[in-house]
């Protein structure tokens, strides 16, 4: 997914799931993007790609805190689980690439799972 792409995928995605309030684009050029979710005043998606470093970081932020991420670091991806947001899991699960639209389901997942909005 590049920026273009993701860019697309973003403005889908907003309009599909109600629960997000707002959406700002903090930084966009035609190789990076960074833009917040805004699911409630505490609650974010943070998302961030980089085409130029093949980057991507995709966190779900509470209270000023990851609590559940996906990250692609040239090319290879890790996961942030919610259990240990800190850590960097590289099992078979946490190194599979997500669309936007997988890392939003698995943020609501996460979400329901802590009794979130």
């Amino acid at each position: 997914m590049n920026v273009a792409e993701l860019l697309m995928s973003l403005r889908k995605e907003v309009e599909r799931r109600f629960y997000i309030h707002r959406v700002d684009i903090l930084e966009q050029t035609l190789n990076m993007l960074k833009a917040r979710l805004y699911i409630a005043p505490d609650i974010f998606i943070q998302i961030y790609r980089n085409d130029r470093f093949d980057s991507t970081n995709l966190a779900l932020i509470h209270n000023g805190a990851r609590i559940y991420g996906r990250d692609q670091v040239g090319g290879a991806w890790h996961r942030h689980d919610h259990a240990a947001p800190d850590r960097h899991d590289t099992t078979p699960d946490g190194q599979e690439s997500v669309t936007l639209a997988q890392f939003l389901d698995e943020a609501e997942t996460v979400m329901a799972s802590t009794g979130l909005p």
